[in-house]
């Protein structure tokens, strides 16, 4: 198996060595529209036993490889219900630190588990925790129904299981196409189709939205979100920031294997952006203003003309009251909040 497909067949591959007694019963999941489906394999009965289960803590986490350090006593927690973002520049060992989480490298130092666990000694990996780090794992020459049937008989899973998340992650007309012919999108939704096959607590997730479409990264977030609402840990790495911003609950921004920041979106982004928060002012006397603020207030240039300018220091309603007391005309005042890419950069 490659990458895909091969992630989540190391919890099958586990939990049938322990030989567990019995088979995973036939509750099937409602089909329909493939929103509906989303909310259905978010409500799954795992994910109310018991939220400290699905709680990621990573602790010291270090990776070396020959004379490069990857990872660097990493910290971090993902809680149950929330969505947290993982974030840095490429190279900065985002993937690196999934890998090891998910047992697919060994640490140098530290730990990382699930529920208290490592994930190799989950007794349930594949109903446990669902993981997409690579979005061409299937087989080209096998359809993308065949490929989640495999997956669904090395786990002891209904093989019926393969068309509900068809179904849910809207694959359901291309399930008998080769998945070789896939686009990056449909290849993005089936890798999320296996993750969710076992109904998992946990969903870790390496750059989800490549290749989806508008209408593709819309129905990502109603998943997640609805996966959250029920009480799911998600663990997500990307680049697209300003998804992330209306996504996440929590980020943690690493940069060389470290972590440079971790919190709320708010926190984070209200810690980490330069200069805090700014206020777009437009006046046809952008010096009178100036000189009625004095030192507290630096102005940069918004644009062409000279009439827009970015006010930093004094919030709007001090602006305000300045330009009254200078007889200076305001056209325009606009106070915007620091993001998640002026915190990244």
């Amino acid at each position: 198996m490659v990458m895909l497909a091969g992630l989540v067949v190391i919890g099958a591959l586990v939990w049938l060595v322990r030989r567990r007694q019995g088979g995973r019963t036939e509750d099937t999941w409602p089909g329909g529209a493939p929103r509906e489906g989303v909310a259905a394999l978010a409500a799954g009965p795992a994910l109310a036993e018991s939220r400290a289960a699905g709680r990621i803590v990573v602790r010291g986490l270090t990776k070396d490889y020959d004379q490069i350090r990857a990872v660097d006593g990493l910290s971090f927690t993902a809680e149950p219900g929330r969505i947290t973002g993982f974030l840095g520049p490429n190279g900065a060992g985002k993937t690196t630190a999934l890998r090891m989480l998910l047992g697919l490298a060994q640490p140098t130092a530290g730990t990382a588990t699930i529920g208290g666990t490592r994930y190799a000694d989950l007794a349930d990996p594949i109903g446990r925790v669902g993981a997409v780090l690579e979005a061409s794992g299937a087989h080209p020459g096998r359809s993308g129904r065949d490929h989640l049937r495999i997956i669904c008989r090395a786990a002891g899973l209904p093989l019926g299981r393969a068309d509900e998340v068809l179904r849910a992650t809207g694959l359901s007309l291309a399930a008998r196409r080769p998945a070789g012919g896939y686009s990056l999108g449909m290849r993005q939704r089936l890798g999320l189709a296996a993750a969710l096959l076992g109904r998992p607590q946990v969903l870790v997730l390496d750059e989800p939205a490549n290749g989806l479409d508008p209408a593709g990264i819309r129905w990502l977030r109603d998943l997640l979100r609805a996966f959250a609402a029920k009480g799911g840990t998600i663990l997500i790495s990307s680049h697209i920031l300003a998804e992330m911003q209306q996504l996440a609950d929590d980020v943690v921004i690493i940069a060389s294997g470290r972590a440079v920041a971790q919190g709320t979106v708010g926190a984070v982004t209200g810690s980490l952006a330069k200069g805090g928060t700014r206020t777009l002012v437009r006046t046809p006397e952008p010096g009178m203003l100036a000189a009625e603020l004095g030192e507290a207030a630096e102005f940069a240039p918004a644009g062409p003309g000279g009439e827009d300018v970015y006010v930093t220091g004094p919030d709007a309603t001090a602006i305000g009251e300045a330009a009254r007391r200078a007889g200076v005309a305001i056209h325009q005042l606009v106070t915007q909040q620091p993001d998640l890419e002026a915190a990244f950069l």
